[in-house]
């Protein structure tokens, strides 16, 4: 039997919109063998980089549409002006909420997303961040969904990070990779997500490392413009070869360089 983090992996019925080479027993065996490659090749990744709960909050709305090496900047920039809590951000001005996450870009548009959690969460639950976290998953996903600035990928990425639940991260570095390897061409990200889940053991430890694995990958290697030469995956890959240019050297790397791309 195939195990993935010590634990076995399942057979399921492939979600509709989700293209599989074969059967779920094919596709599990396929995901337990990326996994244990990826893992082999960059080690741990030791996600997600954060002294709290709320910092994974922020650093998940900081990290939208840019690199995790200018979100970094913003949340040291409020660590530095002394504001990365709730009543801080919420009482901020919003220009100067603004200034300081400037690096992180779209900074206007952050700001507000910032106050709009953090406004909430205080309102909503005395700013006790654990009392959100504690209810159940779908229920917490609805209601991390409807607030403004927070959609699937951030919502999954705070249900996983933050709250530690087993909820598979579909970002566009996951739906890139397993499109490459034929899991998931043309898919949903929520069909991928679903084709996941059903056939990996249901451990957010698992799911945390994976997802951090895939990122890595994606910014060393599986780039929009690939380097397949001494890929740890190309013999699984169907596409590898294709537009390559060439060795590639220098896998390591701290957390800043991980979401270079």
């Amino acid at each position: 039997m195939d195990r993935v983090a010590g634990q076995p992996v399942r057979t399921a019925h492939h979600p509709p919109g989700t293209v599989t080479p074969g059967s779920s027993a094919e596709v599990a065996r396929l995901l337990a063998t990326v996994y244990h490659r990826l893992l082999q090749t960059y080690g741990p990744q030791g996600w997600w980089p954060a002294e709290s709960p709320f910092e994974i909050v922020v650093g998940a709305i900081l990290v939208q549409h840019t690199t995790w090496r200018n979100a970094e900047r913003a949340i040291a920039a409020l660590k530095g002006a002394g504001v990365l809590t709730p009543p801080a951000i919420a009482a901020l001005d919003p220009a100067a909420l603004a200034a300081l996450i400037r690096p992180a870009g779209f900074y206007r548009t952050k700001a507000r997303k910032l106050q709009t959690f953090a406004r909430y969460l205080l309102a909503r639950y005395g700013g006790d961040l654990e009392a959100l976290l504690a209810q159940p998953t779908e229920t917490l996903r609805r209601e991390l969904l409807s607030l403004y600035g927070i959609g699937p990928e951030t919502a999954d990425t705070l249900l996983l990070y933050a709250a530690g639940r087993p909820v598979f991260v579909v970002d566009r570095y996951t739906l890139r990779l397993l499109a490459r390897l034929g899991l998931a061409v043309g898919a949903r990200p929520a069909a991928v997500q679903a084709l996941c889940q059903a056939v990996l053991p249901p451990d957010p430890a698992l799911y945390n490392e994976y997802h951090a694995l895939i990122v890595r990958h994606s910014v060393v290697r599986c780039r929009a413009r690939p380097r397949c030469h001494g890929c740890p995956l190309a013999d699984l890959c169907p596409s590898a070869g294709e537009n390559t240019p060439g060795p590639v050297h220098g896998t390591g790397g701290e957390m800043s360089a991980r979401l270079a791309q």
